[in-house]
C-alpha cells in the first residue's frame, strides 16, 4: 500500500479515498491550533479545504500561510505534508472551489462566509505501519 511520497498522482489518490485530514496552524501568540477539515486534492497534488471565514484557522493563515497536514486519521497508513496555504479569491476561489465540490458535493465552499484554502505541499512524509519493520518515505517538492 505504501506508495512513493513524490508520485503526486498517488499522493492525490490517497488523499481523496481518506476525505479527512489534521490541519495546524499557528496562532498570532506562536500557539499552534489544530482542526479537523474535509480535504480534496488535485491531480497535481494540490490540497483544498474551506472553513468559515470567522474560523480560527482562517484568522491564523491570514497571519501566517505556513501550515502541517496530516491525513490518514484511520488504517495503517498516514501522510504528513508541511507547505504554505493561501485562502483563495475570485477566480481562483471560484476554480478551487469548485474542484473541492466535486469531491464533497454539497459542501459549502462557494457560500459567503465561507473561504476556500489551497496547501501547495513542500515536504511530504508517507508512513505505512502495515509493513513490518514500518515503511517511512519523504519528499521534497
Amino acid at each position: 500500500m505504501t506508495f512513493d511520497p513524490s508520485d503526486t498522482a498517488a499522493f492525490a489518490a490517497f488523499v481523496r479515498a481518506q476525505g479527512r485530514a489534521v490541519v495546524a496552524t499557528v496562532a498570532p501568540s506562536g500557539a499552534p491550533e489544530a482542526a479537523l477539515v474535509g480535504i480534496a486534492a488535485l491531480d497535481d497534488g494540490t490540497l483544498i479545504f474551506d472553513a468559515s471565514d470567522d474560523s480560527r484557522k482562517v484568522h491564523n493563515l491570514r497571519e501566517n500561510g505556513r501550515v502541517a497536514v496530516v491525513i490518514g486519521t484511520e488504517g495503517d497508513m498516514t501522510v504528513q505534508v508541511e507547505g504554505v496555504a493561501t485562502i483563495t479569491s475570485g477566480a481562483s476561489r471560484e476554480q478551487h472551489g469548485a474542484a473541492y465540490n466535486e469531491q464533497f458535493p454539497g459542501s459549502r465552499a462557494l457560500d459567503q462566509g465561507f473561504a476556500v484554502v489551497v496547501v501547495r505541499p513542500e515536504w511530504v512524509r508517507v508512513y505505512d505501519a502495515s509493513a513490518q519493520p514500518a515503511v517511512v518515505t519523504e519528499a521534497r517538492w
